[in-house]
């Protein structure tokens, strides 16, 4: 609270700062009237030279500010208001701007984009969900466009090309999951030219108290397949269900944590036959058990997630959306699943991983607008450094904030929530009700049905419709039923959209802003005009009766959606009202004080359909909510402490492994490598007694597994001791292996030649690192999952995670040396010349084995023919030899002899990392796994999964591969078969 109000000691000062700027503006916004669109076209090369020459972005701000209005009023229509300047000088000075909903965010965010772009650096415009991006990017883009910036969006489904280029522009679009993906996909490439991103120099983040908080408590993750043992999921499904709440187990809902009782775990002990179930051999069962229980008790159907199609899939319970790429790790999403009786996928092992924090912060500069986020100041100043300045509206706010009612039960709360509905919907006034759920939007759907109230439903399984009720929401008599509206980044206007309605007028013509730029700009105005006029006068019947009305129909546990959903109403001095209907049934109410309230009106005898108003519960209700927020704030704070050991970590591992991508010369670091790793073997030999005691034998048994080791024992301690071991000392028998070790390097250099070797080096050590930094990530993950039983000793988990983290990190390091050298001397390697003769070699044998069977097929065929016409007692000519020419038609509509299988071979290698050494092929290294194999986690995940369209391009390059595979190779898809007996064939798939 003290720390709050320090951080807004600042703010009058910082606000008038910003109006100073803003008159800056304005001072000289009529010297752009008058320039022509070349003119002011013409006006951002000028600022990129003048930027160039040294001059700061401070200093054009005013200039850079003035062409981007004109620029928006020309294009858009839509000319900013003094108070989207402050806030667009407060984004670029790196601050978070809170305007109000309705103000404009969207538009005030095209300034210091703008400005920031001519850097040339790039900028990136972060918001919810693919649509905004979409949206953004085609409807501000005009603006960009209009002044010769380019403009790109990432968005889910996109091929590496495609974001390669959307990347380059000056400006680009996207979600938080999007960029972050990439970050970590850059960061598994094996080669240069597979990365997109380029660099990370300013973001603007969209609704960034929705990203930066809410969303930070859940890591970004990609995975692929691990081992997993799925009947025992299926095993705990069966029994958990048998299992009593507070006899078996307890539930503390808060903190959302089970517990079994001593009962409980005699329970399952007889269920599964075992003596104890925390004997060593039966501990993975616990946590089985654990994840039944969550299950049952803390995921429920229709609130956490739904079952469409067979599939379990999370709803975000910020915004409601289901975020269908999106699994529970650590076993929990099979346990559901186990749960639903649905197919149980695999589990997976995390290959990448990074929080939103630490993704944000690797940029140079940061900046956010929200509606909400003076409750979180504190939060964004510590994680983020990031001030929050809070933006006057344009015109005053009139809309009143009614008092909380609270019912005894939901069913008289739903009552009376639809005969409010009822009354507002008779005179025309728009109603928005949000609920918590979508369970809960389907329960009221169906009492509104039963009164017959027209209404539109948008929740988790209506999300595609989204844009068109939420733009149509604020015309006359409007009901519109909304799970959870927070983050839904589209503006209810009164007598709905006029942009909306006329870009919906020309997408009917077949017309959009991307694909037909210029047809689309010449038929705007006329749109735009038509769509004006049918707004205005909606707008004039809405406001009489009474503005947007939102009716919350529960408490969300944070008090930034609740604000949110208020928020909906009242824009720019609009009319409106809002007011929250709750009852003692709700999550909020029950999980904190809602026993004590119960009994209060079980006390004064309340009826079920009397509402109460009262200090006290306003009271209660910010107290529980006041708790849940600070059980978040503590949970990422504990995410982010024990991420920032991981953090240091990754940024350690993902630096050296760019320099490899980026073609560095690593012949020096190899040799230090070369030298560490013999020096280690050494040293841990010779490290105890003296000289006549080590064991040398096993000292050259570990070092011939290594490298080619030239001398003897007896031939070293000769060269080196005289032939005494005793004279040998440790300085000496390492100095004279390092120059074994050495001449070994030069040979094998000599015999593969400096260009591969230097090519082979790379390979080798992406393909280990990658491989040892996955092995540390399923460490960590492992450590991280007990590390919390340290209190119990009195230490300090965090401190605990740290020490062992860094102890594992360097052992990781030690072991890619050791490995790296080990590869460097004992793969086998061949050039791009050997494996086409080899493949050639291949081709012949198999094609040469597939004659000498039909051969061997016709000759059977004729000599049946012949015995058939014997037996018939006809006469029979001579067989003929063998035919050296294709078999007949006859014989080749027999069933034909099976191929044989494609002999082993070195793995084909991906290019080279840097884009210019030499094609190899090598037997034995690791190589990229399949796109399709990945999983993407997230906080929040649009419906099509973020595989960055990787999935896609390997299809497409495994079906156009196959054009060019002769008839009689083999299939390219490894069947064994021949190409034309397999997918070259008539009608394959």
């Amino acid at each position: 609270m003290v720390f709050s109000k320090i951080l807004r000691a600042g703010e009058g000062k910082l606000v008038r700062r910003l109006s100073r700027i803003a008159d800056a503006v304005e001072s000289i916004a009529d010297d752009y009237t008058d320039l022509t669109d070349a003119e002011l076209r013409a006006k951002t090369d000028e600022f990129k030279e003048r930027h160039a020459d040294g001059e700061s972005l401070d200093a054009l701000l005013p200039e850079a500010f003035a062409v981007v209005r004109e620029a928006a009023t020309r294009t858009l229509g839509q000319r900013h208001f003094r108070v989207q300047l402050m806030g667009g000088a407060a984004l670029h000075l790196g601050n978070i701007a809170e305007m109000r909903t309705g103000e404009g965010k969207t538009l005030t965010g095209v300034l210091p984009a703008y400005l920031n772009a001519l850097t040339g650096k790039g900028v990136h415009v972060v918001t919810v969900n693919d649509y905004l991006a979409k949206r953004d990017a085609e409807w501000m883009g005009r603006v960009h466009r209009f002044l010769g910036l380019s403009v790109g969006t990432i968005l889910s489904g996109q091929t590496p090309a495609e974001r390669r280029e959307h990347y380059a522009a000056d400006i680009t679009y996207g979600t938080n999951n999007e960029f972050g993906f990439d970050y970590l996909r850059d960061n598994m490439a094996w080669s240069k030219a597979d990365l997109v991103q380029r660099g990370h120099h300013y973001a603007i983040v969209d609704e960034v108290d929705s990203i930066l908080i809410d969303e930070a408590r859940t890591p970004l993750i990609i995975s692929g397949p691990a081992e997993t043992a799925g009947k025992w999921y299926l095993e705990f499904a069966r029994i958990v269900p048998m299992m009593k709440r507070d006899v078996h187990y307890e539930v503390e809902e808060a903190k959302r944590t089970v517990a079994v009782t001593e009962e409980g775990v005699e329970f399952v002990e007889d269920q599964l036959g075992i003596d104890n179930l925390y004997e060593a051999v039966n501990t993975p069962l616990i946590g089985y058990l654990n994840n039944a229980l969550k299950a049952k008790e803390l995921f429920k159907k229709d609130q956490q997630y739904i079952v469409s199609n067979g599939e379990v899939l999370i709803v975000d319970e910020f915004t409601g959306r289901v975020l269908a790429g999106r699994r529970y790790n650590e076993g929990m999403h099979q346990a559901i699943e186990a749960k639903e009786k649905v197919k149980i996928k695999d589990e997976n092992q995390t290959l990448a991983t990074i929080t939103l924090q630490n993704y944000f912060r690797l940029y140079e500069k940061l900046s956010g607008m929200t509606g909400t986020a003076q409750t979180e100041a504190a939060e964004l100043h510590q994680t983020y450094k990031l001030g929050v300045v809070p933006i006057p509206t344009n015109r005053p706010m009139v809309r009143q904030d009614r008092s909380d009612v609270i019912y005894k039960t939901e069913q008289a709360k739903f009552e009376a929530v639809v005969e409010d509905i009822a009354e507002r919907h008779e005179v025309g006034q728009p109603v928005l009700v949000g609920t918590a759920s979508v369970e809960k939007s389907e329960l009221l759907a169906k009492f509104l049905l039963k009164r017959g109230i027209p209404h539109e439903v948008l929740n988790a399984k209506n999300h595609a419709r989204e844009a068109t009720i939420i733009a149509q929401a604020g015309r006359p008599g409007a009901v519109t039923v909304a799970t959870n509206m927070a983050g839904r980044g589209t503006d209810i206007q009164l007598g709905g959209s006029a942009d909306f309605i006329a870009d919906e007028t020309l997408r009917a013509r077949g017309l959009s802003p991307s694909e037909t730029p210029e047809e689309y700009e010449a038929a705007w105005d006329e749109a735009l005009e038509v769509a004006k006029a049918q707004v205005k006068a909606e707008h004039e019947a809405v406001t009489e009766a009474g503005g947007l009305y939102v009716l919350g129909t529960e408490r969300h546990e944070s008090r930034r959606i609740d604000n949110q959903l208020r928020g909906r109403s009242g824009r720019q001095g609009d009319p409106g009202e809002s007011r929250f209907y709750l009852s003692l049934g709700d999550d909020l109410m029950r999980r904190f004080n809602g026993p004590m309230l119960e009994s209060m009106m079980n006390t004064l005898r309340v009826p079920d359909d009397q509402p109460i108003e009262s200090k006290m519960v306003t009271r209660a209700i910010l107290s529980a909510q006041t708790q849940v927020e600070q059980q978040n704030h503590e949970v990422r704070k504990d995410v982010l402490k024990y991420d920032e050991v991981l953090n240091r970590q990754r940024t350690v591992i993902y630096d050296e492994r760019r320099k490899v991508l980026d073609g560095a010369d690593l012949h020096e670091q190899v040799r230090t490598m070369v030298d560490d790793v013999v020096a280690a073997y050494v040293d841990g030999a010779t490290e105890t007694g003296y000289a006549e005691d080590w064991d040398l034998e096993q000292l050259w048994t570990g070092l011939k597994a290594l490298y080619p080791v030239g001398p003897t024992i007896d031939e070293l301690v000769d060269q080196v001791a005289g032939g005494e071991q005793t004279d040998l000392t440790p300085g000496s028998l390492k100095q004279a292996l390092l120059d074994d070790v050495h001449r070994a390097y030069a040979d094998r250099e000599a015999k593969l030649g400096a260009e591969v070797m230097r090519e082979l080096e790379r390979r080798v050590l992406l393909s280990v690192m990658d491989r040892k930094w996955r092995e540390h990530l399923y460490e960590m993950d492992y450590l991280r999952a007990g590390i919390h039983l340290r209190a119990m000793a009195n230490r300090d988990p965090v401190v605990e995670y740290q020490r062992e983290g860094y102890d594992m990190f360097v052992a990781m390091l030690d072991g890619i040396k050791e490995e790296s050298v080990g590869f460097l001397f004992n793969l086998e390697v061949k050039t791009k010349d050997e494996q086409e003769a080899e493949a050639k070699a291949k081709q012949a044998e198999a094609e040469a084995k597939a004659l000498a069977a039909a051969q061997e097929g016709t000759a059977k065929v004729l000599a049946r023919q012949a015995a058939a016409a014997k037996a018939a007692g006809g006469t029979t000519a001579p067989a003929p030899a063998p035919a050296t020419t294709p078999a007949p038609a006859t014989a080749r509509r027999t069933k034909p002899a099976a191929a044989p299988a494609a002999p082993a071979a070195p793995v084909a290698a991906e290019p080279a990392p840097s884009g210019t050494g030499p094609e190899l092929a090598v037997k034995g290294l690791d190589q990229p796994r399949p796109p399709e194999n990945l999983t993407y986690s997230a906080p929040s995940l649009d419906a099509s999964a973020a595989d960055g369209g990787r999935a896609k391009a390997a299809k497409t390059a495994t079906v156009s591969g196959t054009k060019e595979t002769p008839r009689n190779a083999p299939c390219p898809c490894g069947s064994g078969k021949k190409y034309k007996q397999c997918h070259g064939g008539a009608g394959a798939n």
